[in-house]
């Protein structure tokens, strides 16, 4: 199936017209020979971008964590609520305690929220049940969520994000016991599209998230990391090591950190959502990484408890407002850089790449990033098809 898509204004590309054949685009700005025929439809000089890619997100989970907000702005930490058995421990009691189908079921709004901003690609992590068996749960609902909507979705296991009670003082045993060979099962069921892990005082340390890597490498899955959120522990140089697609969070990454994932093309994921919701005052080094040439993404980090953020455009506003991104560069940060924090060809505006596009009743990525609470999308395009 071949259509033309006509009177748009090109985010990053001349012209105004995008032809698409077969789900992908065909070419950009002078039609080629032999598309004489092929329907156009024409959009007002809309501004046309990649659908876009929100490269981290919790976003399968039950219950919520309203509460625990409510003690930080009475002076509790994110660190101390989390010794205390709150936070990811919290939600685990929640996932732990659904079935299947009451979590999709709480699940799929939040998605509905994403695809109402022009979502096309999505990552989706477990880490909320930390047992073999609940983090395989969250990954089927992830691959069902994916296919009750037009919408790619990559899943990453995550079981390395804390230590469940069970295991209190034993994190290597829980690595050796859960994180790894959940992760060996969950991958024979076709459930794993990349490995996450959670570098950090409160989590794990770098020599056990490594072992995770180990075997994620062993079974030819790419990695990815929270890395440096509340302390300098070494995450961004870790998943540059490792050949990481990225370090996501990296307010305290060092430079040294900047240095080796420039070298080795990892992708910083910045989280202005769970900035701003912890009120966190050491933000990433964002001129570092520009000098440096790392390319940076933006995503929500939707989760119940640090960011219950569901607008990716909000997330461009504060990575423009909180972090000093150009609304160029988070129009990056949201599409292509966010693709290749995912591995995925989504995101870009090229001949051959997919055609998941979005159709803006706006005249610039500014416009997009400046209006705080408005959804400005008028059409997106999801493998050529409008949806």
């Amino acid at each position: 199936m071949r259509r033309v898509i006509a009177d748009v204004a090109i985010w990053g590309a001349a012209g105004d017209r995008v032809g698409i054949a077969d789900g992908r685009i065909a070419w950009l700005g002078t039609a080629p020979a032999g598309w004489e025929a092929v329907p156009v439809t024409r959009y007002g000089g809309r501004l046309l971008t990649p659908a876009l890619v929100d490269c981290h997100t919790h976003l399968v989970y039950a219950g919520d964590r309203a509460r625990e907000w409510e003690m930080r702005l009475e002076g509790a930490s994110y660190a101390a609520i989390a010794k205390a058995g709150g936070g990811i421990l919290s939600t685990m009691q929640a996932v732990r305690a659904a079935a299947e189908d009451a979590l999709l079921a709480e699940s799929l709004p939040r998605l509905d929220a994403l695809l109402a901003e022009g979502v096309g690609t999505v990552e989706i992590k477990s880490g909320y049940g930390l047992s073999i068996a609940d983090e395989i749960k969250m990954l089927r609902v992830a691959r069902r969520l994916g296919a009750m909507r037009p919408v790619r979705v990559v899943t990453s296991w995550l079981a390395a994000h804390a230590v469940p009670p069970e295991y209190r003082g034993r994190a290597d045993a829980y690595i050796d016991e859960v994180a790894i060979p959940g992760l060996a099962e969950a991958h024979a069921q076709g459930l794993v599209d990349a490995v996450d892990g959670f570098c950090e005082g409160i989590a794990f340390s770098p020599a056990q998230i490594a072992r995770v890597f180990e075997a994620a490498q062993a079974l030819g899955l790419p990695l990815k990391l929270h890395a440096d959120q509340l302390s300098d522990l070494g995450g961004g140089a870790l998943a540059a090591r490792f050949g990481a697609l990225s370090a996501d969070h990296v307010e305290y990454l060092s430079a040294a950190g900047i240095t080796a994932m420039a070298e080795a093309g990892t992708v910083a994921v910045l989280l202005p959502g769970a900035f701003y919701m912890l009120r966190e005052t050491q933000a990433p080094p964002v001129a570092g990484l520009r000098a440096a040439a790392v390319p940076m993404a933006v995503a929500t980090d939707a989760n119940p408890g640090s960011s219950p953020l569901l607008s990716p455009l909000l997330a461009m506003n504060m990575a423009c407002t909180l972090f000093g991104l150009t609304p160029q560069e988070a129009m990056a940060g949201v599409t292509q850089h966010a693709a290749q924090a995912l591995g995925v060809e989504t995101g870009r505006l090229v001949p051959g790449a997919p055609a998941d596009l979005a159709i803006w009743e706006a005249a610039s990525p500014a416009h997009l990033a400046n209006a705080m609470g408005h959804r400005p999308l008028h059409l997106r395009i999801h493998g050529g098809a409008d949806v």
